[in-house]
């Protein structure tokens, strides 16, 4: 009974320790980390339902699951995780404070937006404010970036 102890006390501790190295990275926890984390799981959730149940994820050509496409996603997860890090590093090292909110904002969006796509791709019915205020936003992330440089 002391060693199931023991292993729970040290359980406890490395969680604790690891925890706190996570929130020190991200400078505390924030409703925007959470609901950008939130999104994270609900939009990656969905893709598997997607490939696994529908068998129409644009991931794969069969439109069903596939390791590499799941390994994908995770990954591009994580290095948006580590951006957001490396951005609010950025904010403490000038002084500023919008960088990683910013980011949070952006990558929430794109979360949104893929969370969306994954309910169309389940023929979930959308409202059209949805789907228009969607359409809007990947037209204008699709344009070229407009610069003040006179032409040369």
């Amino acid at each position: 009974m002391k060693k199931l102890f023991a292993y729970k006390d040290m359980v406890s501790t490395v969680g604790g320790l690891l925890g706190g190295v996570i929130m020190a990275a991200f400078g505390g926890w924030s409703e925007g980390l959470t609901t950008l984390v939130i999104l994270m799981v609900m939009d990656y959730l969905t893709g598997l339902v997607v490939a696994g149940l529908f068998q129409a994820s644009k991931k794969t050509e069969s439109g069903g699951l596939g390791s590499k496409a799941g390994w994908k996603g995770l990954a591009r997860k994580a290095l948006t995780l580590a951006l957001v890090v490396a951005l609010h590093r950025v904010d403490v090292t000038f002084g500023i404070d919008y960088l990683m909110n910013a980011a949070i904002v952006g990558f929430a969006l794109n979360e949104l937006i893929s969370l969306v796509e994954n309910a169309g791709l389940m023929g979930l019915p959308m409202p059209k404010a949805i789907t228009k205020a969607i359409d809007v936003l990947t037209a204008k992330a699709d344009e070229p970036e407009k610069t003040d440089l006179a032409d040369d």
